[in-house]
């Protein structure tokens, strides 16, 4: 009868305790699978740090409000003791029509190994406004010669022409000004000497604005009815905010159409002082999308770290069992780093050439590696053979889902899916206790 050591060494021996070991090594490469992607995180937050430094030389992206009709004016009130004040306000007018036709021009901007997206872009901004007089309140009287137009621009540092406003026949120029209120620092358009204003006719307008941004370009739909026209040669574009435009997209670029009428939104025709707090979520534009993500498809492709461990592991397990020859621990531990490594170097060469190119390397080397220290563990032609197609298949396998967006996950599942059918085939094929030492059978007495 075997003694109790003999079964502990003959167990250590053992298929089944190769088969534990090989599942804790697979858990101990969560370290540093872990360990690569906040390595990811950490360059992409970087690479997020250095793009907001150049669009902050730049300018950063645009929000453009108005243009809105500011009317001061006095009125006759009482104060807490009954006695009489003339208070004074200021009516915000909106246009009754307001058309935006703006033509963007992109262009990347490099930092050393990272890129932003910038533009430039020329809008023609032109509409009406209802007779002013008509929005004013009962017994109001309007101070005509302070009265202005204001354009919020969120980033004046984008402006790169003098604006010339016109306002029926009437030529304007804009100084840099307004509040931190709704409409929100930019331009101010002061309509001093003008009889315009108390003609009781409508106020047709119309500027040309030329204005440098990074990312994306916003509006906010002032008019009662507002028309925002815009085309830009950007393959990618990505269409934000709380209204969706009729757009069409080819080689060339795009060209995207808003039509927003005052039911759609939540701002009045007209308010008072700062009575409006701020229009809610009614902006919309289009954010000039970076197609190139390497952080993003570097971090999709670290989270099959474990799956593609865990079965490259299988595989040597299975050829370990069929050519009976015996792999150290030691041996699986360093395919598994190996296996680490090639995440390391996709992140660091995407960032210096194109992420198809980065994985096509990363991976030849990776899978040159492991095949080579196989044949050399191995001496089986035929055994190194089948474990580089199983590599070769797992590496395209997960580039086509790396670059799948809509179907990534379904693709995946059923990829995995097979994957894992048929390696159970071929384990059904092998018998695992052939080489398990067997017991003797006690013998009657």
């Amino acid at each position: 009868m075997d003694t109790i050591m003999e079964k502990v060494e003959r167990f250590s021996r053992s298929i089944t305790m190769k088969a534990v070991i090989i599942g804790f090594l697979t858990l101990i490469m969560l370290i540093p699978g872990f360990m690569i992607q906040n390595l990811i995180s950490e360059r992409q937050k970087r690479s997020q740090e250095t793009i907001e430094k150049i669009n902050a030389k730049w300018s950063n992206a645009q929000t453009i409000n108005g243009p809105v009709l500011v009317i001061p004016y006095t009125s006759s009130g009482v104060d807490e003791k009954k006695n009489p004040v003339i208070e004074n306000h200021l009516l915000n007018v909106t246009p009754e029509m307001l058309t935006v036709v703006a033509k963007l021009i992109p262009e990347e901007r490099h930092y050393g190994i990272y890129k932003s997206i910038l533009y430039k872009s020329e809008l023609v901004i032109s509409g009406k406004f209802k007779k002013p007089d008509s929005q004013l309140p009962t017994n109001a009287q309007a101070k005509w010669k302070e009265a202005a137009i204001r354009i919020g621009i969120s980033d004046l540092r984008g402006m790169t022409n003098d604006l010339d406003f016109i306002l029926n026949t009437s030529h304007f120029t804009a100084e840099a000004g307004g509040e931190q209120d709704v409409i929100g620092q930019g331009l101010v358009i002061s309509l001093k000497n003008t009889d315009l204003l108390q003609s009781g006719n409508e106020l047709t307008f119309t500027c040309h604005l030329k204005l440098n941004g990074s990312s994306n370009i916003n509006f906010i739909p002032v008019g009662k009815t507002t028309h925002v026209q815009m085309t830009g040669a950007w393959k990618s574009p990505g269409f934000i905010g709380s209204f969706s435009p009729e757009y069409k997209i080819d080689v060339n670029g795009f060209t995207a159409n808003w039509n927003v009428l005052h039911f759609n939104r939540n701002i009045p025709e007209s308010w008072i002082d700062r009575s409006i707090k701020s229009f809610g979520e009614t902006t919309f534009g289009v954010n000039l999308v970076d197609t190139v993500d390497q952080y993003q498809q570097n971090m999709r492709s670290a989270k099959y770290a474990l799956m593609f461990i865990a079965l490259t592991f299988v595989v040597f397990f299975f050829v370990e069992i069929l050519t009976r020859k015996k792999i150290h621990p030691l041996q699986y531990l360093l395919v598994g780093i190996a296996l680490i490594l090639f995440y390391s170097l996709l992140l660091s060469i995407s960032e210096q050439l194109n992420f198809g190119a980065a994985y096509l390397i990363a991976s030849i080397a990776t899978i040159g590696l492991i095949v080579a220290y196989a044949h050399s563990i191995f001496k089986n032609i035929m055994s190194t053979g089948i474990l580089a197609s199983f590599l070769g298949i797992l590496y395209v396998f997960l580039y086509v889902v790396l670059q799948l967006e809509d179907i990534a996950l379904l693709f995946g599942s059923i990829g995995l899916f097979i994957i894992l059918g048929v390696i159970m085939y071929f384990s059904g094929k092998i018998n695992f206790y052939k080489s398990e030492p067997l017991e003797e059978p006690t013998k009657a007495e």
